[in-house]
């Protein structure tokens, strides 16, 4: 019997090691903030998974001026960091910066910077295949007013400077916040054909053809060449589903999330969901948007005075949404939120009250839980985990 019995036991017990071992695993995460206070730009910190807690010291903090939005490629060996810099801080030049990632340590060393030629660059991604990288200036001011900026980058990962600028005419429907163009995010299409560009002033999205292999002008205006949405929405940020079947778009100043079919680089308008329905406008500011690593849910922050992390079930016949769950982010201005590599944790960045909430996240159901943990940061707006 005890012939028998030890074997099992023994491989019981390895099973709980390994399983303990996997789940102590620690990873590294970057910290994109505004510096108009005390944050020096960058920063590297370290999450033990196990416990839900985010190291008490960086591990790694970079100068660098408002980096507010970080790009990194596939290979996670380039960082693409946006400084969204304009009138009234500190530096009034909008850039683009470019660094280095050491697979083995993850230090980050900057190899160079660009102009945006534009205020306040908020968001970037980068094409498919990776030889151009697509830059939102959003540009508070009227003047000179919001525009999408190409940048090309060599073989070496390094940024040149802008090969093409493409400005909107802006809806004035809210003269406060629609005088002018404000591109807020460029997203490409799953198989890279396509390029959608949402501008907050217009109230629309813009659509281009993306060509690679041109060095000047890779994008064109596609047919159709704008997506339309109801007046006074401002669209913001665009994700697609794992299939490219659906898209989902947060629209900033209506409180919703639009969700359209896609089909050869045409978005046709589904569904359209309240994220604070029956509030005050002051309640309403539709922001980020992520899917669970399944994607059978997707996850949305509600901003103003509501400052919710809402859940979604994503129907996987028609890409409807339906509401699971709605969570106060316990702070203000939830500008950017990031699901764990492990997928039992939400960090949440509130830009406004200067914290990093941590948040218990049920893998199976996908629900939020328990606040783990509150770690202090001032204005952190981005958050991307590292391999």
């Amino acid at each position: 019997m005890k012939s028998i019995l030890l074997p099992a036991l023994l491989a019981s017990a390895i099973g709980v090691f390994a399983a303990s071992a996997s789940a102590a695993t620690s990873y590294d995460f970057l910290v994109g903030t505004y510096t108009g206070a005390s944050s020096k730009g960058i920063y590297r910190y370290q999450f033990d998974p196990a416990t839900g807690q985010i190291a008490a010291q960086p591990k790694q903090v970079v100068n660098s001026e408002n980096p507010s939005w970080l790009t990194l490629n596939q290979a996670q060996t380039r960082v693409y960091v946006v400084n969204e810099n304009g009138p009234g801080a500190q530096d009034v030049i909008g850039k683009v910066s470019a660094f280095t990632l050491d697979p083995a340590t993850h230090n980050l060393t900057q190899t160079g910077q660009v102009l945006s030629r534009g205020d306040e660059p908020t968001f970037s991604s980068l094409a498919k295949g990776e030889k151009h990288l697509f830059v939102a200036n959003y540009a508070v001011a009227p003047d000179p007013g919001g525009s999408l900026a190409v940048l090309s980058i060599d073989a070496k990962g390094e940024l040149s400077p802008v090969v093409q600028q493409e400005k909107h005419p802006a809806s004035k429907i809210n003269p406060e916040r629609q005088a002018s163009s404000h591109v807020h995010s460029v997203v490409s299409s799953p198989d890279g054909k396509f390029v959608y560009v949402q501008d907050l002033g217009a109230d629309k999205v813009f659509v281009y053809r993306y060509n690679a292999s041109k060095t000047k002008h890779p994008l064109t205006a596609a047919n159709p060449a704008a997506v339309e949405l109801p007046p006074g929405s401002g669209p913001r940020h665009l994700l697609f589903s794992q299939d490219g079947k659906h898209a989902y778009l947060t629209l900033e100043m209506a409180g919703q999330v639009a969700v359209f079919d896609v089909k050869n680089g045409v978005l046709k308008r589904t569904q359209l969901v309240d994220l604070a329905a029956g509030e005050q406008p002051d309640h309403k500011a539709g922001a980020a948007l992520h899917f669970s690593a399944d994607g059978k849910l997707l996850y949305v922050t509600n901003r103003g005075k509501t400052n919710e992390l809402l859940v979604f079930a994503v129907d996987g016949r028609n890409g409807q949404l339906s509401e699971l769950q709605r969570r106060s982010v316990e702070g203000i201005e939830p500008r950017e939120f990031s699901i764990d590599p492990s997928g039992q944790y939400v960090l949440i960045a509130n830009q406004k009250s200067n914290q990093i909430v941590v948040v218990k996240r049920d893998p199976a159901s996908g629900k939020l839980g328990d606040t783990v943990q509150k770690f202090d940061i001032d204005s952190p707006s981005d958050i991307k985990f590292l391999k």
